[in-house]
């Protein structure tokens, strides 16, 4: 199908502006993907979308990705109603004592978790809004941090589901060190700006030696002072929801916890209506939270920590596969939670149907945001982008534009690795005709790809981080802008200058 030019760029366009505008990422989308059907399909629009959406649906990447994400939220789910989440907070009060502390865990935890971006943004969200909760730490922030590690640290790390996927095509391509894409892929490391400059900013906002910028300075400011972590624009019932979503499994006595009531009225926990452990309430919420004759007894946090170190230790014996290391990490923390008689099969089986229920809301966004993709690849935005930038491509100059290029076209569409693999294939020929450093513009491109990640409001990253520290994707992505800003402002820079020296 010939290209529609300019016209490939409304239904991007469209989804941002309505996401905006309405603060509905679902509408937004929903919005997208009729525009883009009414561009592609005419008259026949609605037939148009209905085929996209089954594109999107048969599509292997998405199957697999649903796969996981519905995993992901039963072992989430058995993670809280277990009380496993609760049970690793309350160890952490050993080391975990002041603001800074859960703040630098949170990053630490980010990199440790170098394996995929979905477990990193899954199992430290999840792990650590509790905890963050307790030293008033915004959910901006905390999935500001998530962000600045997810696929950053994939992308650095050379054991990594993005490492595999980008060094196959450096190898397709003949890039090649010591006669293998791994080998240049090592060599591209170092090359990669945005994904050390982000790490570094989340580390020095942990430690806070870098000031608090836009969303999350505004947040830190209310949580401070009326210990509400939830972001302004939130309405009382969707805080509701969240909070009583994250005290739900913190029953001390690791068994499925009481009901949760939520009301009007004032908390008797704090003058800040925090309650010491639970969570957070805003100051016209209370809580009543059942503890049961458990309280005082020693928190057991390898019923959370051996689910994790198993996932992590099976994604990386099985080649990088995530869906086989959360496989295996389900099955760990069902036998763990049954032997124990933490949990009955009953009650697992009403975890496990909890748990998809959990993740309809991302799964619906996923599926819209294939839609997006497959759209895209019709309209020839790809080609159009490529061609209305492919001047400026030259020289000493070819690094840095590229870098532009990938950045702002994955956080157009949602597409990382698919932009890696469209654009790979001409910019490195590109590259060798200009006589520029393949290895470098080949890390412009994975710098690219992770600035997309990082800030997409339809990218899987975002949404899945949404949904693991409880806030809404457009929350999410307004809170880490401001610093992905400046880490790709400072990016593009080294480009310009590692591409001038190198020329």
């Amino acid at each position: 199908m010939d290209g529609f030019g300019a016209l490939s760029l409304l239904p991007v366009v469209c989804v941002l502006v309505v996401a905006v505008l309405t603060r509905r990422t679902l509408l937004a989308m929903i919005c997208g993907t009729a525009v883009g059907s009414i561009i592609l399909g005419g008259f026949g629009f609605f037939d148009s979308w209905v085929e996209y959406v089954g594109k999107s649906l048969s599509d292997e990447t998405l199957q697999w990705l649903l796969t996981v994400i519905v995993l992901f939220g039963i072992l989430i789910t058995l993670f809280e109603r277990s009380g496993a989440v609760g049970d690793f907070a309350r160890w952490t009060e050993r080391f975990v004592n002041s603001r800074r502390k859960s703040l630098v865990l949170t990053w630490l935890l980010g990199v440790v978790m170098f394996v995929d971006d979905y477990l990193n943004a899954l199992a430290v969200g999840t792990s650590m809004k509790g905890i963050t909760d307790r030293y008033k730490v915004p959910r901006t922030m905390l999935g500001f941090l998530v962000k600045s590690t997810a696929a950053p640290i994939c992308v650095l790390v050379p054991f990594s589901t993005w490492a595999i996927f980008f060094s196959g095509l450096l190898e397709a391509e003949g890039v090649t060190v010591d006669g293998s894409g791994f080998g240049a892929y090592l060599q591209a490391i170092p090359f990669i700006f945005f994904g050390w400059i982000m790490l570094l900013i989340g580390f020095l906002v942990s430690i806070g030696a870098f000031p608090l910028l836009g969303s999350v300075r505004k947040d830190s400011a209310r949580a401070a002072t009326t210990g509400d972590v939830f972001p302004e624009s939130m309405t009382a019932e969707e805080r509701t929801e969240k909070l009583g979503t994250d005290l739900a499994g913190t029953d001390a006595d690791g068994f499925t916890p009481q009901p949760v009531t939520v009301g009007a009225g004032s908390s008797s926990h704090s003058a800040d209506g925090v309650a010491p452990e639970s969570g957070p309430a805003t100051s016209t919420l209370t809580v009543s939270h059942t503890t049961g004759a458990g309280a005082s007894r020693k928190p057991m946090p390898y019923n959370f920590l051996i689910p994790i170190i198993t996932m992590i230790a099976v994604t990386i014996l099985t080649e990088v596969d995530v869906l086989k290391g959360t496989t295996a990490a389900l099955l760990v923390a069902i036998v763990l939670y049954v032997v124990q008689r933490k949990m009955s099969l009953k009650q697992i089986f009403e975890a496990a149907y909890a748990g998809v229920a959990s993740m309809l809301f991302v799964i619906l966004l996923s599926v819209l945001a294939f839609m997006v993709q497959k759209m895209n690849i019709d309209l020839g935005l790809a080609d159009f982008v490529i061609e209305s930038t492919e001047p400026f491509m030259s020289g000493a100059f070819l690094p840095a534009v590229v870098f532009l290029v990938c950045g702002v076209y994955a956080y157009a569409t949602g597409s990382f690795w698919d932009l890696a693999a469209v654009i790979t294939p001409i910019v490195i020929p590109l590259a060798l005709a200009m006589d520029v450093d393949p290895i470098l513009a080949a890390a412009a491109i994975f710098s690219g790809a992770a600035l997309g990640s990082t800030t997409c409001l339809y990218g899987d990253g975002i949404i899945l981080t949404s949904k693991a520290v409880g806030l809404k994707p457009l929350n999410l992505m307004t809170a880490i802008l401001p610093y992905a800003g400046i880490a790709a402002g400072l990016s593009f820079v080294l480009y310009l200058v590692v591409g001038v020296i190198s020329f």
